[in-house]
């Protein structure tokens, strides 16, 4: 199985945050910036608020795992960066990807 590239470093990740564009619903914020890459590479913040370590992971993982399902939604030479929201703790893995998924079709479409 290959593996997702991420996003590794504060000094990545701040670069998606000042200067990408935010795409936000009830669970999820999407942050999105062009790399000059040929591939896409993804980062999750999940803060404290959302749960103890156990569930940062789970959210984590499932994320990971609906990022890897519908990555063809995405063009390719992007940084993603998905904000979980303390409103989704209590979500089931339906829900996160719906969420998802909406936040991608927010994406396209401002894209076109």
């Amino acid at each position: 199985m290959k593996n997702i590239n991420s996003l590794k470093n504060s000094r990545e990740f701040g670069r998606v945050y000042s200067n990408g564009k935010s795409y936000a619903n009830k669970y999820l914020v999407m942050i999105v910036l062009g790399n000059d890459l040929d591939c896409n590479r993804i980062g999750f913040s999940i803060s404290k608020k959302v749960g103890n370590s156990v569930v940062r992971h789970y959210f984590a993982r499932i994320l990971r795992e609906i990022y890897r399902l519908h990555k063809e939604v995405f063009s390719s030479g992007l940084d993603i960066v998905i904000i979980v929201k303390p409103s989704a703790s209590e979500c089931k893995f339906r829900e996160i990807e719906s969420a998802f998924l909406h936040l991608a079709k927010l994406h396209n479409k401002n894209m076109q």
